[in-house]
């Protein structure tokens, strides 16, 4: 089963690099942009075919893809009548689209996968049907000692299987919310009424109080069972809107605390030492998680999928973040001389002056390399890491 996973998260790797190009692709097609290739992979070119004026094919090293687009700078040779159709040659606007298309069309593909995973999978949610008794009062989250007083619940008489109706009169409709009333209940009586076998029950029981993060809580001693339970359209639109912000959230926070996690990803690599999961992961480790999740034998079937796609739309809400990053090669670092040549145009106005020469990327060249030796090391380091030392999930 592991392997079946690693083997999912590899064809949908390549299909969010396909829809990535798809997206460079189809707005330099709509701005009249000369686009020559449509590949992937890299290397030596395998099968292809020609539609047009643009080759599409898959070519030997399935690590990305790329989409040509010509005339990405002024040096760049153009056939013969095509000079106008240069990418150079559009206006600020349509590279920004352009450029900008890749990483939009990530958040839509992970917007669209939390979609499905609300609506055609479900989410683990908690119900009002009971599924352990504690036996104790335990001290700081322990398991429970011999001098540890019995549960409120189990001093009550609650049974697994009762499924909690109401409390203090208040119909349960849902737990995840109700159970509020539970924890605002500590040393108050409370009454709960519950289905046993069919038959309606009503038990009165005094909540214990647990001190927890500066506040006291009540506790009843009980384990609630979770099930999968899908979400009507809307809900699943809304839900997937709230979870997509958070990913982008979490992604700039993860982009910014990047250089500060690298020494801990180097000592994990070199000294063997438990790897954070909250730390850096490369493609590969990825790809070791999602084996995991998909071959856990604790999971359903649709919490194996459900945590499998969580896996992808995570990753193409953190792509598409990182391309946007200001700093060539990335296509963020194109439309940050996009804008600049506008910044720079704009001045020009406001002085009566023509408007200046774009900006030649290749005179950044020096910069683009700095950049590109610095993810190639890093890339190093996390495959290092995602091979002698991968990180273990806890499912």
């Amino acid at each position: 089963m592991k392997i079946i996973g690693i083997l999912a998260f590899v064809i949908a790797l390549l299909l969010s690099v396909m829809i990535h190009e798809f997206g460079h692709y189809i707005t330099a097609k709509k701005y009249g942009m000369r686009v020559s290739e449509f590949f992937l992979g890299f290397g030596k070119r395998i099968w292809s075919f020609t539609k047009g004026e643009t080759e599409f094919g898959i070519k030997a090293i399935p690590a990305g893809g790329y989409c040509r687009i010509e005339g990405m700078t002024a040096t760049d040779e153009m056939p013969p009548g095509e000079e106008s159709r240069a990418f150079f040659k559009a206006n600020s606007r349509q590279k920004l689209v352009v450029l900008g298309a890749g990483s939009f069309l990530h958040f839509v593909l992970g917007f669209v996968i939390l979609i499905i995973i609300f609506a055609g999978i479900g989410t683990l949610q908690p119900t009002s049907t009971i599924s352990q008794i504690s036996e104790c009062v335990p001290r700081q989250n322990l398991a429970c000692a011999d001098t540890d007083p019995r549960s409120p619940a189990l001093l009550a008489g609650l049974q697994k299987s009762d499924v909690i109706t109401s409390l203090n009169g208040i119909p349960v409709s849902d737990w995840s919310k109700d159970v509020e009333i539970i924890r605002n209940s500590a040393g108050k009586e409370l009454v709960i009424e519950i289905m046993r076998n069919g038959q309606p029950q009503r038990i009165s029981v005094l909540p214990a109080t647990r001190f927890f993060d500066g506040k006291n809580y009540g506790f009843l001693g009980i384990v609630n069972e979770f099930v999968m339970i899908r979400e009507a359209p809307f809900t699943s639109i809304k839900n997937a809107a709230i979870v997509s912000w958070d990913f982008i959230s979490s992604s700039v926070k993860a982009i910014i605390s990047l250089p500060s996690k690298i020494p801990a990803l180097w000592g994990a690599t070199v000294s063997g030492t438990e790897r954070d999961p909250n730390g850096l992961v490369g493609i590969v480790g990825v790809a070791q998680v999602s084996g995991q999740a998909v071959s856990t034998a604790g999971l359903s079937t649709a919490e194996r999928v459900q945590t499998f796609l969580l896996i992808i739309a995570s990753l193409n809400f953190f792509v598409g973040v990182f391309n946007l990053l200001p700093i060539l090669p990335l296509d963020g670092g194109h439309m940050a001389v996009a804008i600049a040549d506008e910044v720079r145009a704009l001045f020009a106005r406001i002085r009566g002056k023509a408007r200046p020469e774009g900006i030649n990327v290749n005179k950044l060249a020096p910069v683009t390399v700095v950049v590109f030796v610095l993810l190639a090391g890093l890339t190093v380091l996390l495959l290092a890491a995602d091979i002698l030392n991968p990180v273990q999930l806890n499912l």
